[in-house]
């Protein structure tokens, strides 16, 4: 007969720990999500919801997730809820938990309790020292959770209490910084969701193993979620700001856009626009892609079809690699000593900015490349041999049509790279604040009878760009005309330079799945 006893707690589909671990993540996403928000001003600090204030409610959420977590592990170690937790939380965690109580106990002691260095310090590795003990030590359900609930059970209790609000500052010593309620409040709610969430989903799991598992895929999940989010809040932030003065004066029934169709400096211009900035991007972007693409997949059908392996190919990697980790300010330093001489005789020019661009690009297109080709099956090369094909042929035909995915993928990150970039324009490009004609590069070409038989002077003129347009507005203090503050017209400029960038995105992203449906297709 079995003595196996069943202490699980049933509520209809439910039991009741999975319950509690769900509110307890509910309560954790929802915290994460409004502390994002208020961080980027979506929402304030004097927001109320059902008449208690954004803060206090932060508070009150983070004090019930850590009641709940100590609660779930007090049950797992009396056995109310079964479990199957190690005897050791981990190394980590407590890493984790002993860097929290490490901070934890500066603040106090310092702040708090007035110590000097050797007794904040003494207090910070005291009870950092206490709560990796406390993680590490006992069993598992308790090491993931009495720290845990502990810790969010501290970040409420200071945030209800009043300690920390939106007018609270600190300055610290011998730091010409100072900290405010409204930053810290958020953070401090961030990475308490975090722990909270992690270790409330640890706990639905039963611990052990699985419990791993699925705390480690919820404090991922969540973090990657926190990235995406900042992303697509940093890009409303910008929306939010710039739509005002991009549409001003605008006629959208007729799609007359004057902040895209106007040029800044002009007496006859009402709105003044950023026309010149767009196309000179364009020009650059268009340039630098001319340079390095077929020089980049050349290097990389080389170096990957044709090159012994051996030094000469770990030289390449190695020196490509570190070219794309460079500065771009090397890169325009590179641009003036070097390009500009050989180009416009030493001035500022589209030719000069464009090849500068294009030296910058060419590190990415190769790596990527190389890699896409690479990655072709070997298959693919044995059967085309296996048809009489020459090598060339080959490759023409069967490698890079295969790799072509890959290579516009390079091809995408660059761009997005190089079509914000300030630094290498402001030392071969960069001409004019405010511009008063557009670049038009296409009319502007002359045939000679002697060499070099056809000239541009346009591609030899100093010009603007969005990146350098933006830099120019704020740097100059004032805008031309009246319809905008230094402050509108860059907000304006900075969100015609993300429309462009992400539109370059599309482009590329477009043109990747064009060739990878014809791909699979044929």
């Amino acid at each position: 007969m079995s003595d196996v006893r069943r202490t699980r707690l049933v509520v209809e589909d439910g039991t009741v720990g999975d319950r509690l671990a769900t509110t307890i993540v509910g309560l954790g996403l929802a915290v994460f999500v409004a502390s994002w928000t208020t961080l980027f001003q979506w929402v304030g600090e004097e927001t109320t919801l059902f008449g208690v204030s954004l803060f206090d409610a932060l508070g009150l959420c983070l004090l019930a997730m850590g009641a709940g977590i100590l609660a779930q592990g007090a049950a797992s170690r009396y056995g109310v809820l079964p479990t199957d937790p190690v005897d050791t939380a981990g190394l980590f965690p407590g890493t984790l938990f002993g860097g929290v109580g490490v901070v934890v106990g500066a603040l106090v002691a310092s702040q708090t309790l007035g110590l000097g260095p050797v007794g904040w310090v003494g207090g910070a590795l005291a009870l950092g020292a206490a709560f990796a003990a406390a993680t590490v030590l006992p069993r598992e359900d308790v090491g993931s959770t009495i720290p845990a609930g502990a810790f969010l059970l501290f970040a409420g209790a200071v945030v209800v209490s009043g300690l920390l609000d939106a007018g609270w500052t600190w300055s610290p010593e011998n730091l010409s910084v100072t900290l405010v309620g409204s930053v810290v409040v958020p953070v401090l709610a961030i990475v308490a969701a975090l722990v909270g969430s992690w270790s409330a989903a640890k706990a639905r799991a039963g611990f052990g193993a699985r419990g791993r598992q699925q705390g480690a895929f919820l404090l991922v999940s969540m973090s990657v979620f926190g990235m995406l989010a900042v992303l697509g809040l940093l890009v409303a932030f910008i929306v939010v700001n710039g739509i005002e003065t991009v549409l001003t004066g605008a006629n959208v029934g007729n799609l007359e856009i004057p902040f895209l169709t106007n040029v800044a400096s002009s007496l006859f211009v009402e709105v003044p626009g950023v026309l010149p900035a767009i196309v000179g991007t364009v020009w650059l972007v268009f340039i630098a892609v001319v340079f390095a693409v077929p020089l980049g997949v050349g290097a990389a059908v080389f170096l990957t079809e044709y090159a012994e392996k051996g030094r000469f190919t770990q030289l390449v990697e190695v020196a490509t690699n570190g070219l794309w980790s460079t500065p771009s300010i090397v890169f325009g330093l590179f641009g003036l000593a070097f390009v500009l001489p050989r180009v416009s005789n030493g001035t500022k020019s589209l030719l000069g900015g464009g090849i500068v661009l294009g030296f910058m690009l060419l590190p990415l297109v190769v790596i990527t490349s190389r890699e896409s080709i690479k990655a072709v099956p070997d298959e693919y090369r044995d059967a085309s041999a296996a048809l009489g094909v020459s090598q060339w042929q080959t490759v023409r035909s069967v490698v890079l049509p295969a790799a072509m995915p890959g290579v516009i993928t390079g091809i995408i990150l660059g761009v997005g790279r190089i079509a914000g970039e300030t630094a290498p324009l402001l030392l071969t490009f960069g001409g004019q604040p405010f511009p008063s004609r557009t670049p038009d590069v296409l009319g502007s070409f002359e045939f000679t009878s002697t060499p070099p038989f056809v000239t541009n002077p346009v591609l030899l003129d100093r010009g603007s760009a969005l990146p350098y347009q933006l830099y120019t507005s704020i740097t100059a203090g004032h805008v031309p005309g009246d319809a905008f503050t230094t402050a509108e017209f860059g907000w304006g400029v900075a969100l015609v330079l993300l429309v462009v960038v992400l539109g370059m995105y599309a482009i590329g992203i477009g043109s990747r799945f064009y060739f990878r449906r014809k791909l699979h297709n044929e």
